[in-house]
């Protein structure tokens, strides 16, 4: 693919526009850097609407609400009548796959993996995963037109995850995660390129009680507050970070030995204050990023069949204030032995949104 150098600032503001923010929250609600933190990781969850937070209940949870580690410990008995049968420790793979922006046809991909295990000595489980966006690979130009080979630009980032019970109903988890951004190359005769690095980290917790009256274990409740860090800079210039606080509800409306249906809903709130004099640094934006107009609604369902076959379906919205993103997901998915795979799709409520047609796959292996 043939580009010149303005190719990858169209891209990135695309990719910028759509995917985290549109142009109007970069003026009114904070301008953060590195959207793809923001992207949605695993088919399942982005089938039901992407409302995450409250269910977590995989080991993609790193990614929804660290704190659904904690109720990750042993895989449940194959044979519930063996007394014999001794319990596995959870231990689960976890790879995705989706092309973005496909409506561009600009080569864009995005790639998660994780994997994680219970350790009965740490009384929790640990999880390590990866996110790498391609952006494509473009020709670099002199300012004279001249060619002056290819480049292609990338953001990836790895994280490293714990979650633990503190209490009979309640987990609590954190993720330390390593950013880095490659948007442009060094060129020579210049000291600075358009990439970056920092660190962050998430905090969640998750409530799931087990004998509410009435409805017993039916309900759980999500909080995590996620990439919380230093700015990143590019060419002398600043960039918050996308801190993003995300509570959820999960409701078990039908569950019986053949039938499964949750519904789940959640709210998203950037916290990221931008103005023309520059942005607040943490932690004043937890606080001044609430002035920023509007937050994200998703919701979503999902339901099971003799814990086999699944059918999922989901809305995401924003207010116009922000961006005015919205869409429907659709998604199923099938689980066999030790496998599990998933589908997703959007189906974007305004014609030729670039999000349009998006899909994910997904496969999960239970490492027993």
């Amino acid at each position: 693919m043939k580009k010149s150098m303005l190719a990858i600032g169209a891209i990135s503001i695309l990719f910028f526009s759509f995917i985290a923010t549109q142009p109007k929250i970069y003026a009114q609600a904070g301008g953060s850097s590195v959207p793809f933190l923001l992207i949605s990781p695993d088919a399942r969850m982005s089938g039901m609407g992407e409302t995450g937070t409250a269910i977590a209940d995989d080991i993609n949870a790193i990614y929804w609400n660290p704190a659904g580690l904690g109720f990750l410990d042993y895989f449940p008995k194959q044979n519930p009548f063996d007394e014999n049968e001794e319990l596995r420790p959870f231990r689960q793979v976890a790879l995705s796959y989706s092309p973005w922006l496909p409506q561009f046809n600009a080569d864009l991909f995005y790639s998660y993996g994780t994997i994680g295990q219970y350790f009965d000595y740490l009384q929790g489980t640990v999880a390590f995963n990866f996110i790498f966006m391609n952006l494509g690979e473009f020709n670099r130009t002199s300012a004279n037109g001249d060619p002056m080979g290819k480049f292609i630009s990338n953001e990836f980032a790895l994280g490293l995850s714990y979650g633990t019970i503190i209490a009979p109903d309640l987990s609590i988890g954190a993720q330390l995660r390593y950013i880095q951004s490659n948007l442009t190359p060094t060129v020579a005769g210049q000291q600075d390129a358009g990439n970056g690095n920092s660190v962050s980290f998430d905090l969640g917790l998750l409530w799931k009680p087990q004998n509410l009256p009435y409805i017993t274990d039916r309900l759980s409740a999500g909080f995590n507050l996620k990439n919380i860090g230093p700015k990143i800079t590019y060419i002398r210039e600043s960039d918050p970070l996308p801190t993003t606080l995300n509570l959820g509800l999960a409701f078990n409306i039908v569950k019986d030995e053949y039938n499964d249906l949750k519904v789940a809903g959640n709210f998203s709130k950037l916290l990221v204050k931008r103005d023309s004099l520059g942005s607040d640094p943490l932690p004043k934006s937890l606080v001044t990023g609430w002035d920023n107009p509007g937050a994200d609604w998703s919701f979503g369902l999902e339901y099971w069949y003799d814990q086999v076959f699944a059918l999922r379906a989901g809305y995401f919205t924003e207010p116009s204030t922000i961006g005015g993103r919205q869409y429907w997901n659709f998604g199923a998915g099938v689980k066999y032995s030790i496998f599990h795979v998933d589908f997703s799709f959007i189906n974007t409520v305004e014609a030729n949104h670039p999000l349009a047609n998006t899909m994910r796959f997904s496969m999960l292996i239970d490492w027993r």
